[in-house]
């Protein structure tokens, strides 16, 4: 077993959160006592301090709030953070995307299907 896998694993409010990625959608934690939503998923909102939260379908829609690229290592890539259509702001990889395409401020959408060590499926995004 995978570190990754053994720490999601301890995580069990966040296992719908990783299931549906898997499946193809993804959902972000809103509160229903403020209407706001959350990122990183937990069951207490951050915002008020309510424990009436939900999974609601989010858009996948986003921009590029800041980002990274690491230039240094065998198979460069994208690290960013990405402002959500919901709200939240999460850091994540830009993927498929031509380096000179990356910018703040760009939008980007979710790429599904990205897997890393024991099948799990990342949430990261491509420039559209």
């Amino acid at each position: 077993m995978s570190v990754l896998r053994e720490a999601l694993d301890h995580q069990p409010e966040t296992k719908a959160f990783w299931s549906e990625l898997a499946e193809g959608r993804f959902k972000l934690r809103h509160c229903r006592a403020c209407e706001r939503a959350h990122w990183y998923p937990r069951a207490i909102c951050p915002h008020c301090a309510s424990p009436e939260t939900e999974w609601r379908p989010a858009s996948g829609q986003g921009t590029i709030y800041s980002y990274s690229i690491a230039r240094t290592t065998a198979e460069p890539f994208v690290i960013a953070y990405v402002t959500l259509a919901e709200g939240p702001t999460m850091m994540t990889n830009i993927v498929g995307s031509d380096f000179a395409e990356i910018a703040i401020g760009k939008p980007v959408e979710i790429a599904f299907g990205h897997q890393v060590e024991d099948g799990i499926t990342l949430p990261v995004f491509r420039v559209v």
